[in-house]
């Protein structure tokens, strides 16, 4: 992949500074669309985890501890074999999404972006039942600190990252074989190996994907395709509303208080 200088260095004056500017529009609605899938997904999963439990034992279908039971929802998405379907909703429906975008219009594609990071947050909203209040606002504050860090060196580095695409999805997938085995092993020192190296991994490819993103952007911008760049920028919203959510997750299983 060609790195920013050279080619912006093939675009002068006027175009040039066209470039410049859509860049900045372009990362600036990447971001902006990531914030609010980031915001529906917290919400929903912040709504649907005080839905799902409750204090009143008679209203309740089993119990958590502490004076806490699950309620009819609760137990239908965390105790009933639906738990199976909210859990892996959301991966077939991202690889659905990227398969179909490009038979989407811009307006659609965002729609369905938002849709997902719903679903999301039905499927993350057990986080809130496992975890203290305290811990998962503590790791989001930290994964928001570090992710805006690896996003910026992305953006601004000189050196081509590209190189290190293959490995980190090479290493992606098979963090995610790992991760599935776990589920039936229960194994706590995989487990922490996992958060680990998937800590490393989304670290690698938020830098990655900003990188990958800037210059897409300035490849397609000098041929003026305006349709593919509203759609890239719903792809790289969702590129970097991943490599957060899923560098806060890994983040939250070593660093979390647990209920």
């Amino acid at each position: 992949m060609a790195d920013y200088q050279t080619i912006r260095a093939g675009s002068v004056g006027a175009q040039g500074a066209r470039i410049d500017a859509g860049l900045k529009a372009h990362m600036n609605k990447v971001y902006g669309l990531m914030s609010v899938a980031m915001l529906i997904t917290g919400a929903g999963a912040w709504a649907i985890s005080g839905l799902s439990v409750t204090t009143d034992a008679s209203a309740a279908v089993a119990e958590l501890g502490n004076g806490k039971y699950l309620t009819q929802l609760g137990y239908a998405l965390y105790a009933s074999p639906l738990k199976w379907v909210v859990m892996f909703a959301p991966l077939v429906m991202v690889f659905a999404f990227s398969a179909m975008i490009n038979r989407m219009s811009a307006a659609t594609a965002q729609l369905v972006f938002y849709v997902y990071a719903g679903l999301m947050g039905l499927s993350l909203s057990s986080i809130f039942l496992v975890y203290t209040g305290t811990s998962i606002a503590h790791t989001f504050l930290i994964t928001a600190i570090a992710f805006a860090g690896l996003s910026l060196y992305g953006y601004t580095t000189k050196r081509d990252l590209s190189g290190f695409g293959t490995f980190l999805m090479m290493g992606l997938i098979g963090l995610i074989v790992a991760s599935i085995v776990n589920i039936f092993l229960a194994s706590s020192a995989l487990a922490f190996a996992i958060s680990v190296i998937g800590v490393l991994i989304f670290a690698g490819l938020t830098a990655y994907d900003t990188q990958s993103i800037k210059l897409e952007y300035v490849e397609h911008a000098q041929h003026g395709d305006s349709e593919w760049l509203g759609k890239s920028a719903i792809m790289g919203a969702l590129r970097l509303y991943l490599d957060f959510l899923n560098l806060f997750m890994f983040l939250l299983q070593f660093m979390g208080n647990r209920e």
